[in-house]
């Protein structure tokens, strides 16, 4: 077969297509876009045989995934780590009903928090559901373990995650691929309770998922993706995961180091497959991107004094990603400290891009603001968060997906008035109409400014669920019509959006104020394109 030069994303969006895929669904997250985005530019998908679909969350991905799963086609749900969090009632509960197309999904992990509120480690997600979890090294092991992932769960009749941090979903490498798999014909599940969670149904398919364990541990002994390399030096053992694999190996071949490496890219691992390495060595060390999930099972298995270096006792940092210098360290082969970017490159923090209509609505709002001082302004996640840094400094919170309408019915039910939720489109129809809802229902005064550029655009302007629905959508949820009001931000406007923000910051109920001028970017490749 063929030779393609992938990213790791792509990797596991070829491998995808080669193993039957028949529908993906994704909310656009970094570092997990590009897997979509290349779906999307596939030749299957523009021949109509698979769908790939932007949804309005993480949570209706994976649940469009598993009706196609029902119906018996393979599907993937793609999102970022804390896309998860979104997504965490269907992928417990889909633990718990099992799949009947197989099912794969796909965490992107950013630790240093490249793009991203925390550095979160989805294998957690996965032990607490109790499902198979991948984690590849490189892009040929992404792209081989997407293909393996939809056997793997069509054997144990389970949804299985793949987690890949930012360094592997972003760096790019030759990938060969292998035959293409035809799609599952379309087939019912055979028990037609299946995915009726009942209480009486779900405790004993909650059993079962319990059974399984031990097959799951016997599977990832004997599948081939978890091995053992005999060293000659055994003094120290190194337990490596997923890319934390391809660190120690740079550094092996660099220090020309001969000792055993239990490489570990499937879990949940075997408890005898850890003891067994262990009982080579003296001492072992144990390198993980993300949180010590490896060293804190092992420090519970071995809970004998048996020496345990790690993440935990602080050869290794607890927090961002790891590097081959990092490793080297952690190894003692190297003692001077690794050079930083910042050694390198003087920091320039991140701006809003020349011509954002964002930014003439901060200029706005700061105007409109400034009779009733600071601390007012609850905010999203979006391009629009860097309205917290200068020049701007108009917002003063972004927790997570919504949050900004709901805090700032908060504060304004503990009785700060006015309080104002800035929130873009995308991250509206994500996640910002319940809170409107809950607002509207009890009557709490807040100002909602929905910066409206009709795109996702801080993951590159995918296209948004809101556009040209806004108005009719909060109108839909209550919102009285003559307090849902549209502005252009535009310098040449600026005067009369001051007033209409004044206007609206003054009134004693839900209002609604769409600050609605398309993406610089966006609108750059429409002139590029025609």
């Amino acid at each position: 077969m063929s030779k393609l030069v992938l990213l790791g994303d792509e990797a596991i969006a070829q491998g995808a297509l080669d193993a039957g895929l028949s529908g993906v669904y994704a909310y656009p997250g970094t570092p997990s876009t590009e897997i979509t985005e290349y779906i999307q530019r596939s030749e299957p998908v523009r021949q109509g045989q698979v769908r790939a679909d932007w949804t309005a969350n993480e949570k209706t991905a994976l649940e469009a995934a598993l009706g196609m799963s029902y119906a018996g086609k393979r599907t993937m749900a793609c999102m970022k780590h804390v896309g998860l969090n979104v997504a965490a009632d269907p992928f417990m509960n889909a633990a718990v009903t099992g799949i009947n197309g197989g099912v794969l999904v796909v965490a992107a992990d950013d630790p240093s928090m490249h793009s991203s509120q925390n550095e979160q480690d989805s294998r957690f997600y996965g032990k607490f559901a109790g499902i198979p979890v991948l984690e590849p090294s490189s892009q040929q092991e992404a792209y081989e373990l997407t293909r393996y992932g939809f056997d793997l769960s069509e054997k144990f009749r389970l949804p299985v995650m793949i987690r890949i941090p930012t360094r592997l979903a972003h760096s790019r490498s030759a990938v060969e691929r292998s035959p293409v798999r035809i799609q599952n014909s379309m087939a019912m599940p055979s028990d037609p309770g299946q995915f009726v969670l009942l209480p009486a149904l779900a405790r004993k398919k909650y059993r079962l998922l319990l059974s399984v364990r031990e097959k799951l541990e016997e599977e990832a002994a004997t599948s081939g993706v978890n091995r053992l390399e005999q060293g000659k030096e055994k003094k120290r053992g190194v337990i490596a995961c997923g890319l934390a694999y391809n660190y120690y190996r740079e550094v092996a071949e660099k220090y020309r180091l001969d000792e055993p490496v239990l490489k570990i890219s499937q879990y949940p691992v075997a408890p005898e497959m850890i003891k067994d390495f262990v009982g080579m060595v003296e001492e072992v060390v144990v390198l993980e991107e993300g949180y010590p999930l490896v060293e804190e099972s092992l420090r519970g298995i071995l809970d004998t004094g048996y020496v345990i270096r790690g993440r935990m006792d602080g050869i290794l940092p607890r927090d961002g990603e790891l590097n081959p210098a990092i490793v080297a360290g952690a190894l003692d082969l190297r003692r001077e400290k690794p050079a930083t970017v910042s050694d390198v490159v003087k920091s320039r923090p991140p701006a809003l891009c020349k011509g954002c209509g964002h930014a003439d609505m901060f200029l706005a709002l700061n105007e409109a603001l400034a009779e009733y001082g600071p601390g007012r302004v609850f905010s999203d996640i979006g391009c629009y968060t860097l309205g917290a840094l200068p020049p701007f400094n108009a917002i003063n919170s972004c927790v997570d997906m919504g949050a900004s309408v709901t805090m700032a019915k908060g504060a304004s039910d503990a009785g700060l008035h006015p309080s104002v939720a800035v929130i873009g489109d995308s991250t509206f129809t994500h996640s910002g109409m319940t809170g409107l809802l809950d607002a509207v229902v009890d009557g709490s005064p807040v100002t909602v400014i929905i910066s409206d550029n009709s795109a996702t655009g801080m993951t590159g302007g995918q296209k948004s669920h809101a556009t040209g629905r806004l108005e009719q959508i909060c109108g839909g949820l209550g919102v009285e019509k003559q307090h849902i009001r549209v502005m252009i931000p535009l310098r040449k406007n600026h005067a009369a959006n001051v007033k209409v923000l004044k206007e609206e910051l003054a009134y004693e109920g839900v209002s609604v104020i769409i600050s609605d001028r398309e993406c610089i970017q966006t609108a750059k490749k429409k002139v590029r394109k025609g």
